[in-house]
């Protein structure tokens, strides 16, 4: 099965057929998006790119695109997180896809944030879920080792960084990676940065998928959407990723 996975920024509003340029591309089975809280956006971009089945619910980042009907889906909303993560139930197997959009702007406060959110959707995962399954999104953080280029970030964005102590602990990854889950990209690509943020000018990574450790040998791909589509700037400050794994 191929997934893909795309923040399509606010929205998508007036991008679809750049967005669904990048989709088709690609020729994903389910496409999990994030900030896709426009559901009348995200319908046109299933029927421009030929899905079967999509969900979304407005004012809710996470939404999904399916080239076949799906089994079920549902929001899962997991106190003390505000955000709600997507369960998707594929059709004639167990496997379950988990669509995650943690909180963003990069700061101690805001890594704080993100790890009580990451902590809820693991707690989340482990009621609703019953065998394989990945864990998929924009994850607004660091991997551990990764560096961030204060330099780089808006002006209001360096300020609140300093505000909050220069030196960020990134931890959200970590948990993910202490609860026997294993970062897909980073596995198949150990010296590739994959940056996907910004599209235009791609300098660190936000967006990732796990799998838990047991079932790694199962990932076939795991790639940045980066190369040869002029649509990719105009349809998203996102890169999206992309994976194949043995569902079967």
């Amino acid at each position: 099965m191929r997934v893909l996975s795309y923040n399509i920024r606010f929205g998508g509003v007036g991008r679809v057929d750049a967005l669904a340029a990048v989709v088709s591309a690609s020729a994903p089975d389910l496409v999990v998006l994030q900030e896709a809280s426009r559901p009348d956006v995200v319908e046109k971009l299933a029927a421009a790119t030929g899905m079967a089945e999509w969900g979304a619910v407005p004012g809710r980042s996470v939404a999904f695109m399916s080239r076949e009907k799906v089994a079920s889906h549902r929001w899962h909303k997991t106190p003390p997180s505000r955000r709600s993560f997507l369960e998707i139930v594929l059709p004639g197997t167990p496997f379950r896809v988990f669509d995650v959009h943690l909180s963003a702007v990069h700061s101690n406060w805001t890594e704080r944030l993100r790890a009580l959110e990451v902590r809820a959707v693991i707690d989340g995962i482990k009621k609703a879920q019953h065998g394989f399954h990945a864990v998929v999104g924009d994850f607004n953080t660091l991997a551990p080792g990764a560096r961030l280029d204060i330099a780089r970030l808006p002006p209001r964005l360096r300020a609140f960084v300093w505000l909050t102590g220069r030196k960020i602990r990134w931890r959200t990854v970590q948990l993910m990676l202490d609860a026997t889950y294993a970062d897909g990209f980073r596995t198949l690509h150990p010296g590739d940065p994959g940056y996907t943020f910004q599209a235009w000018n791609p300098h660190i990574r936000l967006d990732y998928l796990f799998l838990p450790q047991a079932g790694l040998a199962r990932l076939h791909r795991c790639e940045v959407v980066g190369d040869g589509m002029d649509a990719l700037k105009d349809a998203s400050d996102h890169l999206p990723l992309v994976a194949e794994v043995d569902v079967g």
